[in-house]
């Protein structure tokens, strides 16, 4: 399959993401990154999108992601989402995820605004 299908494939599967016009509306370019992150697992058979529907679908009811003022909410299901989906395949412990989390928000902390947030390629006591 390739990346256009793949991503339509994923739209179909999942008709909840924000869309305009019929395209995928993403607030941030994190966002962004989350869905293509999920397209790229989903590729390599690492779920199905019948089980990844049902952790979204877990992760809004127990968020209560329908603020419409806040546009990032449903992309903040996502990643839970995409963070358990991770975690449920053995593709990486809680704690590594949370060591690169807290990476993250430290390197955001340091970048001047409008520059790319750039994480070391190695993260300290990670395997990931």
């Amino acid at each position: 399959m390739t990346r256009p299908e793949a991503a339509e494939a994923a739209l179909a599967a999942v008709p909840s993401i924000p869309r305009h016009e019929g395209e995928p509306v993403f607030p941030a370019p994190w966002a962004a990154a989350a869905f293509a992150m999920t397209l790229a697992l989903h590729q390599r058979g690492l779920f199905t999108w019948p089980d990844w529907a049902g952790r979204l679908g877990a992760a809004i009811a127990d968020d209560g992601a329908g603020d419409p003022a806040d546009p990032e909410a449903y992309w903040r299901c996502w990643l839970a989402a995409l963070e358990e989906t991770i975690s449920a395949g053995g593709l990486a412990a809680g704690d590594d995820l949370q060591r690169l989390q807290a990476a993250w928000r430290s390197a955001a902390a340091a970048t001047p605004h409008g520059e790319p947030i750039v994480l070391s390629g190695h993260v300290k006591g990670s395997s990931v």
